[in-house]
């Protein structure tokens, strides 16, 4: 009887600090990668499911509008909408769901901007996405508190990349040896620093 009182007051009591364990267990359901899915409808489509699950936005290919209606996504031949863009702006995106990036072929842009789940490990494995390394032109760091100088600098391997704003990351702590490297990596990226 005591054990199954103390796991009702583990499932039903929120911890010590509120109920941010719940929506920590939560946001990594959102993220679980669902490899039958990709199969299904196209890595595109399962990718544009994940990030607007977790509460970012996509832009396809060919259109100017960004999609952030789950419900609204687009139908049609597999294959047809290719996502080009990606905003991640407040998005529960974790490295658990980062897999679902591996089929993107046309994302020439990402945006992370107060991604509390967004860390080192997150930056490193975009950027060891080989479609990644091939497509993407522009990204921007903003407000992610758990990246590092590690991170950032593994950024190095997206090859084609152009563009780069970072600002307002306090885990950044030598801003010069890291844009330095990576300006030695990528000399014709263009590096955008808003750092304390």
């Amino acid at each position: 009887m005591r054990l199954l009182s103390r796991t009702a007051r583990c499932v039903f009591s929120p911890p010590a600090g509120g109920s941010r364990g719940f929506w920590g267990w939560l946001n990594a359901v959102f993220n679980k990668v669902d490899y039958e899915r990709i199969k299904a409808v196209g890595p595109d489509r399962a990718a544009a499911e994940w990030l607007l699950r977790c509460g970012a936005k996509v832009r396809f290919r060919g259109f100017d509008r960004w999609q952030h209606d789950y419900n609204g996504l687009p139908t049609g031949p597999l294959g047809r909408y290719q996502i080009q863009a990606i905003d991640a702006t407040e998005a529960c995106i974790m490295y658990r769901g980062f897999d679902y990036l591996d089929g993107l072929e046309h994302v020439e842009e990402i945006k992370l901007n107060k991604c509390i789940y967004i860390e080192d490990a997150c930056l490193e494995r975009l950027s060891q996405t080989e479609n990644l390394q091939a497509s993407l032109r522009t990204m921007s760091v903003i407000s992610c508190g758990n990246v590092t100088d590690k991170g950032i600098i593994a950024v190095h391997h997206l090859r084609n990349l152009e563009y780069l704003f970072l600002s307002d990351l306090p885990g950044i702590k030598d801003k010069e040896k890291t844009t330095d490297r990576l300006q030695t990596a990528l000399p014709k990226l263009t590096i955008e620093l808003d750092l304390a």
